[in-house]
């Protein structure tokens, strides 16, 4: 793999669109003419599928059981969507290992076997959840990705991660290059969230890189196994996603993040209203 790869990990509270954000971003770049492998980092293996437009890709740790030997590049690599080269590390049988191995073992034995060619200009790794730590960290720890973005809301437990996410970020980036480019909001219609997230990232000394808006076309496309940009090209949530895509490509402002207390979240939240909101939610 040539040095003008840009090799990005996306992290993110679980649940907050981050295996979908990535999709559609990626075929978004795809568009632009990039060439991309996307690396599922996620046990679920549900990080391609969009692309592939299939439940589910075998993954890594699945083909390495079934066939007991050391697979060929073709039986872990597909390619999706506009040409995007797709892989599931995949996990450990339920109640048995770390899923965090799977990372570990995929992109070694990606890497054994070729699969970073000197043509690709994105390697994308969507990882699990908001874990920083052993095998979920790998991607950032070994410097395998120098870029990573977190998907947000302005929803109290996203900026909790994400901030938790940070201090990751931060640990790792005094051992390497690894940076923080930005935070990417992906909308749940809380009041004040463009704001808030902006707030939020200026404190964390990044910035909202972009605000993907909230839109059914999205549920619809995944229905469909598809991502917008494939399933409804000519809609304003696929532009957006397009303008996401031009975002991350043309960005060139990284950073160490500076994470911040609980307490300072906290006052942020109140600022902007939403530990009231939380309040009279849980109110009897």
């Amino acid at each position: 793999m040539c040095d003008k790869t840009r090799q990005i990990a996306i992290y993110g509270k679980g649940g907050i669109g981050k295996s979908t954000t990535t999709q559609n971003l990626t075929a978004g770049l795809a568009e632009r003419g990039k060439k991309i492998m996307v690396v599922g980092c996620d046990p679920k293996a549900d990080s391609t599928r969009l692309l592939l437009g299939t439940l589910a890709q075998r993954t890594v740790l699945d083909t390495i059981r079934e066939t007991g030997d050391e697979p060929d590049l073709d039986q872990i690599v597909r390619t999706g969507f506009a040409g995007i080269k797709c892989v599931e590390s995949g996990g450990p049988e339920p109640g048995v290992g770390c899923a965090g191995r799977g990372i570990i073992t995929s992109i070694g034995l990606l890497e054994q076997l070729g699969a970073y060619t000197e043509d690709l200009d994105y390697v994308f790794y969507d990882v699990l959840g908001d874990v920083v730590c052993g095998g979920f960290a790998m991607p950032i720890r070994e410097g395998k990705a120098q870029e990573i973005y977190i998907v947000a809301s302005g929803e109290m437990m996203a900026l909790y991660a994400a901030n938790n996410i940070a201090k990751g970020i931060a640990k790792f980036a005094r051992k390497g290059g690894v940076r923080l480019g930005g935070i990417i909001g992906n909308s749940r219609n809380v009041d004040r969230e463009i704001d808030l997230l902006r707030a939020f990232a200026a404190e964390l000394g990044t910035r909202l890189i972009y605000f993907v808006p909230r839109d059914n076309v999205v549920q619809r496309a995944e229905i469909n196994r598809k991502t917008v940009i494939e399933y409804a090209p000519d809609s304003s949530q696929a532009n957006e996603y397009r303008q996401l895509a031009q975002a991350i490509d043309e960005n060139t402002r990284f950073s160490i993040p500076k994470p911040i207390s609980q307490e300072r979240l906290e006052e942020i939240l109140l600022e902007y209203g939403l530990m009231e909101t939380i309040q009279n939610d849980y109110r009897i």
